[in-house]
């Protein structure tokens, strides 16, 4: 069996384990037993646990990014933009259970570089949501020089309302990778929609008359 092939299946065990035991509580013997190969064998191809365990991070990291840019299709209307990132998101994080559990939980309580390996990914995902906001918001008021400023933090929160909705959705009985992005974007979008018609949210005047910003 080639290397590459074999390799993935050790990931594929790895993964699983990982995910459903926690990194601390997975042992190499049981990955190996997943895998269906000699402990050795896992040693010889990946070195360590923490070689490993970065190694899953990063093949999950890897896939869903890419699956949440590959549901996204330029030219479609802004909502139509962000529902089909939302709904890729979901349904990758459904369908991955175990993977989602090392990224959302595991990587993130045991330090770094597990921690780091996933804040490079969601630093991608802000990104990415960042710009389709950034272009829905300059078509809208027929700006181009809006600043990426403006719209950053309504992507980071976005995105963290992703990860949140994600994590209850999979311990959910019967909630679909549909309805968690129909949530989302209910949540959302009447937001987002009015900022693009430039009605924005004002907060309320102090008792002195000055601004709560």
């Amino acid at each position: 069996m080639p290397r590459a092939v074999r390799e993935q299946q050790m990931l594929d065990a790895a993964v699983r384990t990982f995910g459903q035991r926690g990194y601390r509580a997975a042992s190499m013997d049981e990955i190996a037993d997943f895998a269906g190969v000699s402990k050795p064998l896992v040693y010889l191809y990946l070195n360590s646990k923490e070689d490993l365990f970065t190694a899953c991070i990063r093949r999950e990291a890897t896939a869903l990014t890419a699956a949440v840019r590959a549901g996204v299709h330029p030219g479609l209307p802004a909502d139509r933009q962000l529902w089909e990132g939302l709904r890729a998101f979901f349904t990758h994080t459904a369908e991955n259970p175990d993977g989602w559990a090392v990224l959302h939980l595991q990587a993130r309580t045991h330090g770094e570089p597990f921690a780091a390996e996933v804040a490079a990914m969601r630093e991608e995902l802000v990104a990415f949501v960042t710009e389709l906001i950034v272009v829905a918001a300059r078509e809208a008021h027929r700006d181009p020089n809006l600043p990426e400023r403006e719209v950053a933090g309504l992507a980071e929160a976005l995105v963290g309302a992703a990860e949140s909705l994600a994590a209850w959705a999979n311990a959910a009985p019967g909630v679909s990778a549909r309805q968690a992005a129909a949530t989302l974007m209910n949540f959302a979008w009447a937001g987002l929609g009015n900022l693009m018609e430039d009605r924005p949210w004002s907060a309320p005047q102090e008792a002195g008359g000055g601004s709560l910003r």
